[in-house]
């Protein structure tokens, strides 16, 4: 489904969702929910990440993890493309089982945000084509094994890298994980950290990446996300997600995720 200069393709393997992009877009900063791994395939960006700023051109890997802010521009002005699959945690954790061979305790992360490996890239090249191909394969034999080539290839076991998140921040983001519609004035948030508004305000973002307002606005689009994906009208999600209104919603999603609303639930629904 197209919008924006992007393209949304149904996956063979349910919660693995392949994006197509020739765009000038600007991203803001944002989050997924999900694993992402892609390939710039014409054109440059550069993105500002927690794993540090990044510039990517034609041929490079890119990869993102869940819960990880980073926004995204073009280098030059002819804007850039790219594929990206965007795997659900529950797909990576399973595979990750194998690939650290049977230490399910082990957690696993994308390390390198970006990766500059023509074999890589090509078994990248391989993976996206068995997910978003027509061609019958009612095992999806070539689909498995190149996703766990390329996991395999990227990820990497051991505890993911996170930030020091002191105590009275935590707690105050933990206000907004547990009711993200709910209410919460700056200083009703503060007063949960025990720290006055401004140091509040700098201590939040410096841990999070993102300010409280734009934290709250991340956590409603995903729940709006998720609505969607569930077959939730475009209306009921965003009334459901706290937004004012849908077109509040859809300014938002397309920000995020470089498609409306519609588009999406259109693939995904």
């Amino acid at each position: 489904m197209k919008g924006t200069g992007f393209r949304l393709s149904n996956c063979r393997r349910s919660g693995i969702e392949a994006v197509e992009a020739n765009t000038t877009l600007v991203f803001g900063r944002h989050t997924h929910e999900q694993f992402g791994v892609g390939l710039i395939e014409r054109g440059a960006q550069k993105s500002a990440s927690g794993r540090g700023l990044v510039e990517a051109g034609a041929g490079d890997v890119i990869t993102v993890n869940p819960g990880e802010v980073h926004d995204g521009a073009p280098i030059g002005d002819g804007g850039r493309s790219w594929r990206m699959l965007y795997l659900d945690p529950p797909i990576v954790a399973e595979l990750a089982i194998d690939i650290t061979e049977g230490r399910g305790g082990m957690a696993c992360e994308f390390t390198q945000p970006k990766v500059s490996d023509k074999r890589i890239a090509g078994q990248f090249d391989q993976l996206f084509r068995a997910m978003t191909s027509s061609i019958v394969d009612p095992h999806g034999l070539k689909a498995d094994e190149t996703l766990l080539l390329v996991l395999g290839s990227l990820l990497q076991p051991g505890s993911p890298r996170q930030r020091s998140v002191p105590i009275g921040i935590a707690s105050a983001r933990a206000l907004i994980d547990d009711d993200p519609l709910a209410i919460l004035t700056l200083t009703a948030l503060a007063d949960e950290a025990g720290l006055s508004r401004y140091q509040f305000l700098r201590s939040f973002a410096r841990a999070t990446g993102l300010t409280p307002h734009a934290y709250i606005l991340q956590r409603r689009i995903h729940r709006a996300r998720q609505l969607i994906r569930c077959g939730t009208r475009l209306a009921d999600a965003a009334a459901q997600s706290g937004f004012s209104d849908q077109s509040h919603m859809t300014r938002l999603f397309v920000r995020s995720f470089g498609v409306t609303p519609g588009a999406y639930a259109k693939v995904v629904g």
